[in-house]
């Protein structure tokens, strides 16, 4: 066993022996735009049809061209890892250097930009479907980031279909999913047991729903309707900018400055769960880099510092203000929290992001780690969003989760 997995087993097994189950590191801060890039655009939750190829971007900003390794993992359903081996899921070999990357060009912020194919030369496929783990590591065996991602085969189909609350105290507030399962390829035997489903709103695995079981079976058929087990806080819309040219104010963009590198001032947002819902275009919280004049936007995008301001009373000290979205996997940590300015009476902060169209949103997590996504941006029944269920399946005897089904579906026409 070389000296990286043994570290990357210390870094992941032992997490599981505590929790139960791993979850993903994020970057540090000289690490940026962790893209999939799937079919039809880019996302942070690539769930790809066996056999599709899986590709990975991101940018290093230390301009040092360091060299990185990938490793990949397979895991059950609650993400504990699965009795298979390496050989059993993965045709090649992993704990290979990531040989394609580009230095950046005409951009002020000089960066690197990393490509990862799968499959290429070493690495030549994937072989079984379920759920995934891919950790980059640097030349010192330490791990610097790692992203969940999802394979699935198509054996059963998934219908999915978008509800107002069955809850009347919260009809006007959440959404509920409604799902059946159907195949005649799997006899269903103790479907409590051997189905298991993930119910995932706009790609955030943070406020996924697991592991819902079936209501009844009709013929064929497993069949969700859940009054209240099913249903999320539907949100507003995204807020969004794009900076597309980093030399003139774009959409959201209220003043741009040049300093050491372009500086951009978006339009100061307020509160929003008190006001009636609006519609509003957006991309569910994902990102996509665009620039103007550029032949290859994906090393000639320049970085520029996002400057965000919200409007809002300064709140006790036992509740924080984060601003996040897809760009940063939607978590919550000290470089995307808003501090509260006294002279200007706004919540601020300033993250360094490449051009693009980048959706955004302000939640509230309390002292207790409690998240908040509508205490700012209310909920409302009529927002957009998109969902994503996944059957995941155990048959009698077998050693690990398969990922046999995959259905999705917006709100956009919701019904009662």
């Amino acid at each position: 066993m070389t000296s990286k997995h043994f570290i990357f087993l210390l870094i992941l097994v032992l997490p599981t022996l505590i929790i139960g189950q791993v979850v993903e590191v994020n970057p540090p801060d000289f690490i940026k735009t962790i893209s999939f890039k799937g079919r039809t655009n880019e996302s942070q939750l690539p769930i790809l049809r066996l056999g599709e190829p899986l590709v990975l971007t991101f940018d290093t900003l230390n301009g040092n061209e360091d060299d990185y390794y990938y490793v990949i993992d397979h895991y059950n359903f609650d993400w504990t890892p699965s009795q298979l081996v390496k050989s059993e899921y993965l045709r090649g070999f992993d704990n290979q250097r990531i040989r394609d990357y580009d230095n950046s060009l005409n951009a002020y912020q000089i960066y690197s930009h990393y490509k990862l194919r799968i499959p290429n030369e070493q690495t030549r496929g994937l072989l079984k479907s379920g759920n995934y783990m891919i950790s980059i590591f640097n030349d010192y065996d330490e791990l610097v980031f790692s992203r969940k991602f999802m394979i699935y085969e198509e054996t059963v189909n998934v219908g999915v279909s978008i509800k107002r609350s069955r809850d009347v105290k919260f009809i006007n507030e959440k959404q509920s999913v409604d799902f059946i399962i159907a195949t005649n390829r799997i006899n269903f035997n103790n479907p409590s047991e051997t189905i298991k489903t993930l119910v995932i709103q706009n790609n955030n695995l943070n406020t996924a729903i697991s592991n819902l079981k079936p209501q009844y079976t009709l013929g064929n058929e497993l069949i969700y309707r859940y009054d209240t087990e099913s249903s999320f806080w539907a949100g507003n819309e995204y807020l969004y900018f794009e900076n597309k040219d980093v030399r003139a104010a774009n959409v959201g963009v209220q003043f741009i400055d040049l300093k050491d590198i372009y500086h951009n001032y978006l339009f100061i947002n307020s509160e929003r769960a008190s006001k009636p819902y609006t519609y509003n275009p957006d991309i569910n919280g994902n990102f996509l880099i665009t620039a103007v004049d550029t032949d290859n936007v994906y090393i000639e995008a320049d970085y520029t510092m996002m400057h965000f301001a919200f409007r809002h009373p300064e709140l006790s000290s036992d509740k924080r203000i984060y601003v996040y979205g897809n760009f940063n996997n939607y978590a919550l940590e000290e470089s995307n929290m808003l501090a509260f300015n006294i002279e200007s009476g706004l919540y601020e902060t300033a993250i360094k992001l490449k051009q693009g169209f980048y959706n955004y949103k302000y939640v509230v997590v309390d002292s207790k780690g409690h998240l908040d996504e509508g205490a700012i941006s209310g909920n409302f029944y009529q927002t957009e969003n998109n969902y994503k269920v996944l059957v995941y399946y155990r048959n009698l005897g077998a050693r690990y989760d398969k990922l046999i089904g995959f259905g999705e579906a917006t709100s956009v026409n919701i019904s009662n």
